[in-house]
């Protein structure tokens, strides 16, 4: 499982011109899954994200977690984050999880973070999404379960 977790000011989803989620100040999370993830390393993925602190202090240190500053979430699907790219030109996204297994999966990180979150927005799985956002730092972390 991978996240791509961007710290934002502001961040949305449209879908068909339409503004189906958006935050203010938080974290604007890119998820892929692959075949072998499970609820398992979903819920170790969910903790090390919303426990990362990287949120500023008074004195300017990235010592603050979301929950520390109130902090907003926006989860998107993203299979694109399995792109293989080693062969040609054209990415194989060969290790991306199955679209049953990976709605699964997404549909569970959603609803566990809304139980730690008083404010989750989403995508819809396997739309055409387009996602604006404003890089808070800029900071991004990406996160893989191979690593942790």
């Amino acid at each position: 499982m991978r996240f791509v977790i961007q710290r934002v000011s502001e961040a949305s989803v449209t879908v068909d011109n339409e503004i189906i989620g958006s935050i203010g100040k938080g974290f604007l999370v890119l998820i892929g899954v692959c075949d072998t993830d499970t609820k398992e390393i979903a819920d170790k993925m969910i903790r090390k994200m919303l426990g990362l602190r990287i949120f500023e202090d008074a004195q300017g240190k990235t010592n603050l977690s979301l929950d520390a500053t109130g902090g907003e979430l926006l989860l998107v699907s993203q299979f694109t984050l399995y792109a293989d790219c080693r062969k040609g030109n054209r990415p194989s996204f060969i290790r991306a999880g199955a679209p049953e297994l990976a709605d699964e999966l997404y549909q569970y990180i959603i609803q566990k973070c809304r139980e730690q979150n008083d404010h989750v927005a989403t995508g819809i799985f396997g739309a055409d999404m387009k996602v604006r956002l404003l890089n808070d730092g800029p900071f991004t972390i990406v996160l893989d379960s191979d690593d942790l």
